[in-house]
C-alpha cells in the first residue's frame, strides 16, 4: 500500500510587499558580495585573479537584472539606499 502525502504545514504564498521587500535585500546583499569581490581582486594573485574576475562579472550581471526588476515594479534605487542599514540589521537579529 502506498501511503498518501500529507503537508505537514500550509505553503503560504508571499504577498507583493513581502516580494518587494526581498527583492530590496537581494539587491543589498548584492551590492554587498560585489564590493567584497572588489576588495579582494586588488588582493587577488595568479588562480584568485580569474575567480574574483568571474565573480564581480557574476554578481554585477545579477545587480543589474535586479535594479531593472526592481525599477518595473516602481522602486527607486534611492529607496533601497535608505533601507539598506535596516533590512541587514534584520536579518542580523
Amino acid at each position: 500500500m502506498q501511503e498518501e502525502y500529507r503537508r505537514e504545514f500550509e505553503i503560504k504564498e508571499k504577498t507583493e510587499f513581502e516580494k518587494e521587500i526581498e527583492l530590496i535585500r537581494t539587491i543589498i546583499r548584492t551590492r554587498e558580495e560585489l564590493k567584497s569581490d572588489n576588495r579582494n581582486f586588488e588582493y587577488a594573485k595568479d588562480e584568485l585573479v580569474d575567480y574574483y574576475t568571474y565573480q564581480i562579472k557574476a554578481n554585477q550581471a545579477k545587480l543589474d537584472y535586479l535594479i531593472k526588476l526592481a525599477k518595473a515594479k516602481g522602486i527607486e534605487v534611492d529607496m533601497i539606499n535608505n533601507k539598506k542599514y535596516t533590512f541587514l540589521n534584520e536579518d542580523a537579529g
